[in-house]
């Protein structure tokens, strides 16, 4: 939807934020889950001055960092005197375009929506990403009575989650000198931060220039002459460095997604097992090795 010969969605900016809605026909029925991916062209998530630009104990919870972190994460560890938390190359070129799925009233009435919890790797979620020590937060009894003036709470303004309605406020430890991850990006949760799935799935990084992340999925069966419909939210530039960014709508078996690169290599490596075998047969015809020729035995010389 940007990038390439698109320019449906283009932005000029970072954060700019322009609105965007496509609706795609279904051509074949599809079967849910339904996965939506963003993908990501001409981004090199591999390059290793990228892969290396994190702090994973702060990405755990440590507020100490240690001289080669901090260097690792240049020159985006520090904006002046703001420590940024979390550092690094990676966790700051967050993929922030916001997808959202609008349902038809027939797929409203059957229940079909787009679920963006279980998209992240249950390990990352326990074994990489924490809150930092000495977060904490609480749920309130009412949004009237939310107030986070007292001391012992660091937001300005209370969270109100935009799916169940509730209210929370929270404490972020040494916050006027510390930019989180939910002050850099407004589409992260306050109460989740880096342990969002979306943040995540982003983290885990791709091994080639060209990929696709998982951004949610569709549980309901989508049938063929249905439309899917999507709003975009566009702030993740791409211009910058001549990249391209789609949202891919796809379903997945047994075998998983569709993969052309897999069976192409599969494909490659028959074809030469074929020709070794045929190789080795016509000489085992042409010239055939007798068995049990002394002539191929060696001795050790006394």
């Amino acid at each position: 939807y940007e990038g390439l010969e698109f320019t449906d969605c283009e932005i000029d900016v970072a954060n700019q934020g322009r609105e965007c809605t496509f609706s795609f026909e279904v051509k074949k029925s599809m079967i849910g889950p339904i996965l939506i991916y963003y993908e990501i062209d001409n981004f090199h998530q591999n390059h290793l001055e990228y892969s290396v630009s994190r702090d994973d104990k702060q990405l755990l919870g440590s507020l100490k960092q240690d001289p080669l972190s901090a260097a690792n994460c240049e020159p985006l560890n520090k904006l002046g005197n703001i420590t940024l938390n979390p550092c690094g190359l990676i966790a700051n070129t967050f993929f922030n375009d916001i997808i959202e799925f609008i349902p038809s009233e027939e797929q409203q009435s059957a229940g079909i929506e787009m679920t963006e919890e279980g998209i992240a790797w249950q390990s990352d979620l326990i074994y990489k990403f924490k809150q930092p020590d000495g977060f904490y937060y609480e749920l309130c009894d009412s949004c009237n009575d939310c107030d986070c003036s007292a001391p012992e709470w660091s937001c300005k303004e209370r969270y109100q989650d935009p799916k169940s309605g509730e209210c929370f406020r929270y404490f972020y430890p040494d916050d006027n000198s510390t930019q989180y991850l939910y002050e850099t990006y407004d589409m992260i949760n306050p109460i989740l931060g880096v342990t969002d799935e979306h943040f995540a799935v982003w983290m885990r990084l791709a091994a080639f220039a060209n990929f696709r992340k998982l951004y949610g999925y569709i549980e309901g069966d989508v049938m063929a002459g249905e439309f899917l419909t999507f709003s975009i939210t566009a702030n993740w530039d791409v211009k910058s460095f001549k990249g391209a960014k789609s949202l891919v709508i796809t379903t997945t078996s047994a075998f998983g997604g569709k993969n052309i690169e897999l069976g192409d290599g599969f494909i490659g490596i028959g074809v030469l097992c074929l020709l070794a075998g045929t190789f080795f047969s016509l000489k085992h015809l042409i010239k055939p090795r007798k068995l049990a020729d002394d002539k191929y035995l060696r001795y050790k010389e006394d």
